[in-house]
């Protein structure tokens, strides 16, 4: 089992960055994939990104893409997610999520969290308008 700390929350304008951050520690294969899902209130957990450690390989949300951007410091066992041009629906609960196998990104493939086998408690992400 993967253990996550997650950093990097807080409350940011309408048109500003943050980066979250996502410490792993226990069995965190080189071939897994990372995924950060968010949930707003009221609303179903959804994937915004994800990422195969072995090879880079990306997925974004529509949402996010040129907004978002993932990325790895695989010999610290840390993921990261900026987040650029932030705006009011962008606020939610950010998660990190792993599954210990890599993601075949397949033609109108939408990541669902049953798919992922650990998860970090959550940080609050607020854009104000």
């Amino acid at each position: 089992e993967v253990q996550f700390v997650e950093s990097g929350g807080g409350l940011v304008q309408a048109g500003g960055s943050l980066r979250l951050s996502c410490v792993a520690s226990g069995l965190v294969y080189d071939d897994c994939a990372i995924a950060w899902f968010r949930q707003a209130p009221g609303k179903e957990r959804e994937a915004v990104s994800v990422i195969n450690r072995g090879d880079g390989t990306t997925y974004y949300a529509d949402s996010v893409k040129g907004r978002f951007t993932i990325s790895t410091d695989n010999a610290k066992n840390t993921f990261y997610l900026q987040m650029n041009s932030l705006e009011p629906d962008d606020t939610a609960v950010y998660f990190c999520a792993h599954t210990p196998h890599p993601v075949d990104y397949y033609s109108g493939y939408v990541p669902q969290p049953f798919e992922f086998d650990s998860w970090g408690q959550g940080t609050q992400v607020t854009v104000s308008s």
